[in-house]
């Protein structure tokens, strides 16, 4: 038999044709069938993110709370009873009444009337410290008490009573002024006295009682054209040494003049004379309070001198009426 030699490129290019003829009758049998499958385009999800809300701040609204107002007191108008009495007894001013009350500006007042009585702004307490300064420590320590200034008196007569020096007297009672006024309580360091007019004075003790407690009348009381007599009442401190008596102080300060009268008595009652009755049908307002004292002495015009065991009490305020008719002595 004849031998052909053929090369290996003629051999790779017809296997090259044979499989492309092939695949080129298998693709026309199949469109011809039908059996030829489209390509069907798959859509491909997108993910969309969603927006994140972002959280809106609001801003809170305070609103202010008013302070509750005090309830108002009630009273009953006594007879004889005056919007001044009435206002000293509950510690309050006598526009205060008219305006709570709608009164007149003369505040005339009629017996059974039932009054609003405000009560008074309250104060509001500081908040205490757990430790006290030194200053303040040594003003809790120190031994001190209280003085109600008379009539005609001068700082400077007070703080030889008491040896302490005016300076002093002035800064633990807030003064400004070296100068003393009537009616006002001063407060005596007596832990503080030194030198005083150049000589030395050594310390004396501590008062020995607290303020009386005032009893009778009741503040802001009212007597009346039948009242013959008052008798003012405290609480006994302690049982009085020989030399220690309760000095009492009573003051009209109606008449404009501010009469005054101190009294000094060993027992825990007095009573008002009948020369203090008003000779007006006005009521007078009459002022007293009770400070424990020591007599330490006389004048030099045979005077009794007292130094103050303690402070004074509070004062009491009550009203009398008098007559229209001069009083005979």
């Amino acid at each position: 038999m004849p031998t052909f030699n053929v090369s290996a490129p003629i051999i790779i290019m017809a296997l090259l044709i044979i499989l492309v003829l092939g695949s080129v009758g298998t693709y026309l049998v199949l469109s011809l069938t039908g059996s030829l499958a489209q390509p069907v385009d798959t859509p491909t999800a997108t993910i969309t993110k969603m927006p994140t809300a972002s959280p809106t701040l609001e801003r809170p609204t305070f609103t202010a709370s008013p302070l509750p107002s005090p309830t108002p007191l009630s009273y009953t108008v006594q007879a004889d009873d005056s919007c001044l009495a009435i206002a000293f007894a509950f510690n309050i001013s006598v526009p205060s009444i008219i305006t709570e009350n709608g009164l007149s500006a003369d505040c005339l007042l009629s017996v059974g009337t039932v009054l609003r009585i405000p009560q008074p702004t309250p104060t509001a307490t500081p908040l205490a410290t757990n430790t006290p300064s030194s200053q303040q420590a040594t003003i809790e320590a120190c031994q001190k008490t209280f003085y109600v200034v008379k009539e005609n008196e001068t700082l400077g007569q007070i703080a030889a009573e008491f040896e302490v020096p005016v300076e002093t007297i002035m800064e633990w009672s807030g003064k400004t002024v070296d100068t003393a006024f009537y009616g006002e309580t001063l407060t005596i360091p007596l832990c503080l006295r030194s030198s005083v007019a150049g000589s030395t004075v050594t310390p004396s003790p501590a008062p020995d009682y607290p303020a009386p407690e005032l009893l009778r009348p009741r503040n802001g009381e009212a007597f009346t054209l039948n009242t013959d007599s008052i008798t003012l009442q405290w609480a006994a401190v302690s049982d009085l040494r020989e030399n220690e008596y309760y000095l009492v102080t009573l003051i009209n300060l109606t008449s404009g003049q501010n009469e005054e009268l101190t009294v000094a008595v060993k027992d825990t009652k007095y009573l008002v004379p009948n020369s203090l009755r008003p000779t007006t049908n006005i009521p007078n307002i009459f002022q007293w309070y009770v400070i424990p004292a020591a007599q330490i002495g006389v004048d030099q015009d045979g005077n009794p001198e007292y130094r103050h065991g303690g402070p004074p009490s509070d004062p009491s305020y009550f009203t009398w009426v008098g007559s229209s008719v001069q009083a005979t002595p």
